[in-house]
């Protein structure tokens, strides 16, 4: 008897789970935005992530149009008991737009790519499922742009946005009046600071841990009439490399104008000891001044290898610093690589010191020259005297990092960026890191950027989200009680 029961219970449970599997599928497949599941001929395609080092399996891709499309995908997820994640754009060095780990029902957003702007008011609402590049053009049609990330095939998405425009203009998330959601009972909401406050103010900063975000509404601003693109390099000795930032971080403190945007990259140099060193940034002041601008920077730092300026309109412009000579995201895919990235943003209270700066360049000259990983290191520059992005109150918007100088981007790929990548990789950036926060004050008041997101790292929630993390979890149990939106280092409840 006991046996005939046993049996009876494994036929059930297998019809159980054949049965919801079956009624998952159908449920999709009913309210008509396409779908893919495992076994599928096109699966492979689309869950393919863009940092090949990670490989997620979600449960099912759907391609919604309409929010209504995806109030009824969040719904069906919900009654088959799945988690939801968005996906707009597809550039997470995580793959949380796939989810972040297997079993999630993947929102695609690739379908909603309206934009409309205001030619009066120069308010813009923009679908989420629009790359940089589109936005960009259409807001630029209107004479219009707004502060962004110069790689045009990045999505557009609420989590931060920084771009050169952004000492200028602040962050993407600064500039949204409003925003289009579903949340996790699959309820359209147009939320902004007179509507559900709380749930607003949490998804300026963490927006995929509460809901989907279908539009946004945003300020945009008049487009400069012209722009400069500059860019200086050197080949520096590690000791001299270390004296350019220190410098720099002197020249952040001058009145420098809020129209001058900054950034050092370092990469590997032509010899060991020595780094190479770009400068480049974005000029969006009157063409004749950014000379007398910049000198009391140059003039601290030997002779530059190579210069050049790209002088043009303000689209011209952010053509060419995206890298690929255009902003067209359909004229071919976009790349793919195999890679680990960490970030550090360090406070503008206390500069990083010459101790860190020296050990953090002789790191670079001698590990960074042996190494065989392709690697480079970007400090963009957040603050400095009349930055917009800092004068924003920290308790604005769940973003947390209002005191930062300098947002790092630490970024290894593999050796031929292609699958595996090395274990070694990771150490290598970790001992990177700590070459300047071991060097560093232990109460040193650093943070680290959600949209180079590190899967490895320890005490995200402070890292990310500093004093704020508190009141996200607070808001993710009223809106979002039975964690329908989690990802890897997403708000827990």
């Amino acid at each position: 008897m006991k046996l005939v029961k046993l049996l009876l219970v494994l036929v059930y449970a297998t019809y159980h789970v054949a049965g919801s599997t079956e009624g998952f599928r159908g449920d999709l497949a009913a309210i008509g935005p396409g779908a893919v599941f495992p076994g599928d001929a096109t699966y492979d395609q689309v869950t393919g992530a863009y940092n090949k080092r990670l490989t997620i399996r979600p449960a099912a891709v759907t391609f919604p149009s309409t929010p209504q499309q995806v109030a009824k995908i969040v719904k069906v997820g919900g009654k088959y008991n799945h988690q939801l994640v968005a996906r707009s754009g597809g550039h997470s060095y995580v793959a949380n737009g796939l989810g972040g780990k297997n079993g999630l029902v993947i929102v695609d957003l690739r379908n909603m790519t309206h934009i409309d702007v205001s030619s009066s008011s120069g308010i813009a609402t923009i679908q989420t499922g629009n790359r940089l590049g589109d936005v960009a053009l259409a807001l630029n049609q209107k004479g219009r742009g707004i502060p962004h990330g110069s790689c045009p095939y990045v999505g557009i998405g609420v989590h931060g946005g920084w771009g050169f425009a952004s000492r200028m203009w602040g962050l993407t998330l600064d500039t949204i009046q409003a925003i289009d959601v579903v949340t996790a009972d699959g309820t359209i909401e147009t939320i902004s600071n007179s509507n559900k406050a709380d749930l607003f103010w949490a998804m300026r900063g963490a927006g995929s841990s509460f809901g989907i975000a279908t539009a946004i509404t945003v300020k945009s601003y008049p487009v400069p009439t012209t722009t400069i693109s500059y860019t200086y390099n050197w080949n520096l000795k590690a000791s001299d490399a270390a004296k350019a930032i220190s410098e720099s971080q002197k020249f952040s403190q001058t009145n420098i104008p809020k129209e001058l945007s900054l950034e050092l990259t370092f990469g590997k140099g032509n010899s060991a000891g020595f780094v190479h060193l770009t400068l480049s940034g974005g000029w969006y002041g009157p063409i004749n001044e950014l000379n007398s601008v910049l000198a009391p920077y140059l003039t601290k730092l030997p002779k530059p290898d190579w210069s050049d300026r790209k002088v043009g309109s303000y689209i011209d412009v952010l053509s060419y610093q995206g890298g690929s000579g255009t902003l067209d995201v359909h004229h071919k895919p976009d790349a793919t690589d195999t890679f680990y990235v960490k970030s550090l943003m360090t406070p503008e209270a206390s500069p990083i010191s010459d101790k860190a700066l020296n050990a953090f360049t002789t790191y670079m000259a001698y590990q960074g020259f042996s190494s065989n990983l392709n690697w480079f290191v970007q400090m963009e520059l957040y603050g400095g005297k009349n930055s917009v992005l800092n004068s924003v109150p920290v308790d604005a918007t769940a973003f947390a990092r209002r005191n930062a100088l300098w947002t790092f981007q630490f970024y290894a790929s593999s050796p031929n960026y292609n699958p595996p990548f090395p274990s070694s990789g990771f150490s290598f950036l970790d001992n990177m890191v700590n070459s300047i926060t071991s060097n560093s004050p232990s109460n040193w008041d650093i943070g680290a950027y959600t949209n180079y997101i590190d899967d490895r790292l320890s005490n995200w929630q402070h890292m990310y989200y500093g004093s704020h993390y508190q009141r996200l979890k607070s808001i993710k149990r009223i809106y979002d009680p039975r964690n329908t939106f989690s990802f890897p280092q997403s708000i827990e409840l």
